[in-house]
């Protein structure tokens, strides 16, 4: 039985988004599996970027017989592979090279799409074995890229990538605290029931008590006396405008054009740009402003940072990169599975409001059952704008995974930088900006619908 499940599977490899996920899901619409299938693309090459990058891995792979240059030799076989790029931060570099070039291929692609109808719409729901093989060709010829100014140049598009993908994760996060509060208000309402009201009030206390501990603990942890002067107006800037964005989203005319705005909005996003200004500090070259987790945890002073500058490996596994890809997973997998009913969010995210659910899976003569094709008449998502937002999360991981270290080609190391600390803080400010834009929004035209 369990191979033919296998079979049955492997024939929908070359077939359609439907025929591949219906097990597991076959009441989804084709544009919801389409998307989650991708992203597993994405997680599988994060998988993958994750075990390059893990300690002591390049020390395994030379114990192999026969396969690193200058590791454990078998008589007659010369060994060919140069571990130190297979792993490490060179191999987290190639790795998302390659899947950031397969996103920006269909990104390419799929531009004006209108609906299912479309040929290219059997591309993008359909062909997935071949996609992997595309996705595993570009992966192995990226590994052939020599060295050079490679890592450098690469590094720079990281940083713009992970600008641009840390908004998206904020609309995103506003997104999903707006769908969140309105489907809480709307239960309390229809069942009477102030349990509703209560969760929504413990969340919202929740997430301003840790915003505010962050604070608490950026200024005793982050700062000193006579030093850390930047770290000093990050913290208390973020502090004053997430206070401001919080007070003005319980205005009486902003509750009045927004009756679904309040408070766990304004909390959740106060959290995320606490963790941002946390991500931004961390970057400081200087080691007085950023001590590591095991300094805080052991009250041992470090001065050096925690890179091995023999071997350019980086010790990516602290606390805000742990937190940064858990807040990378949700974001993905929300965006694979979102249905929105915010205008204003919709509109950013390039996606189309939710209509209803995909009803029960069309059962084909083949006797195998597919999701709905809700997309014949227009499409729900644009596919360009879905494979830009992976694009830019291949780059984001890029950029996580290594700690947004600059590569220094003469050392071979990786180093903290001031440019990730304020592409990171102007990110933050940018965000917050945002969001008091789609506050503001409905009062500066009210003309304009921005339900």
């Amino acid at each position: 039985m369990a191979l033919c499940s296998l079979a049955s599977c492997a024939s929908c490899l070359c077939g359609s988004a439907p025929c591949l996920l219906c097990g597991c899901c076959p009441s989804s619409n084709n544009s919801t599996v389409t998307r989650l299938v991708f992203s597993f693309f994405l997680l599988l090459g994060t998988m993958v970027s994750v075990i390059m990058i893990l300690p002591g891995m390049e020390t395994q792979l030379r114990k192999i017989p026969g396969f690193c240059q200058g590791g454990t030799t078998i008589f007659g076989i010369e060994n060919q592979v140069k571990c130190e790029v297979i792993v490490g931060f060179k191999s987290v570099y190639r790795m998302c090279f390659a899947m950031t070039c397969f996103f920006f291929l269909f990104a390419a692609i799929m531009i004006r799409v209108r609906n299912s109808r479309d040929p290219r719409a059997v591309i993008q729901n359909g062909f997935w074995f071949f996609k992997f093989l595309i996705l595993v060709g570009i992966t192995v010829g990226a590994f052939f890229i020599p060295d050079g100014t490679f890592h450098t140049v690469w590094f720079y598009f990281g940083v713009v990538g992970s600008f641009i993908f840390i908004l998206i994760q904020l609309i995103l996060l506003i997104d999903f605290a707006h769908s969140w509060n309105k489907i809480w208000v709307g239960n309390a309402a229809e069942t009477q029931n102030k349990c509703w009201f209560a969760g929504l009030l413990f969340f919202t206390v929740l997430h301003f008590a840790l915003a505010f501990t962050a604070v608490v603990l950026f200024y005793i942890y982050y700062t000193q006396p006579d030093d850390c002067t930047e770290h000093k107006v990050f913290i208390s800037l973020n502090l004053i405008f997430c206070i401001i964005i919080s007070v003005v989203s319980i205005l009486p005319k902003i509750q009045e054009a927004q009756p679904h705005s309040g408070l766990l909005q304004a909390s959740l996003i106060s959290l995320y740009t606490m963790y941002v200004t946390w991500s931004a500090m961390t970057n400081n070259p200087n080691r007085k402003c950023n001590p590591s987790l095991l300094s805080l945890v052991s009250h041992v002073n470090t001065t050096q940072p925690s890179v091995n500058t023999d071997l350019g490996h980086v010790q990516w596994w602290d606390a805000q990169g742990i937190v940064g890809l858990v807040i990378f997973l949700f974001c993905t997998l929300y965006a694979s599975i979102r249905s929105s009913s915010n205008a204003q969010v919709n509109k950013l995210m390039q996606t189309e409001e939710c209509t209803g659910s995909g009803g029960e899976g069309v059962v084909g003569e083949d006797g195998v059952r597919r999701a709905v094709d809700n997309e014949e008449e227009k499409v729900t998502y644009s596919y360009s704008f879905f494979h830009f937002h992976l694009c830019l999360a291949s780059l984001y991981i890029m950029m996580t995974l290594t700690n947004w270290y600059q590569p220094d080609t003469t050392t071979q190391a990786m180093q903290s930088t001031m440019p990730a600390v304020w592409v990171k803080m102007c990110s933050s400010w940018l965000g917050l900006g945002l969001y008091l834009w789609t506050l503001l929004a409905p009062l500066i035209f009210p003309d304009r619908d921005f339900s």
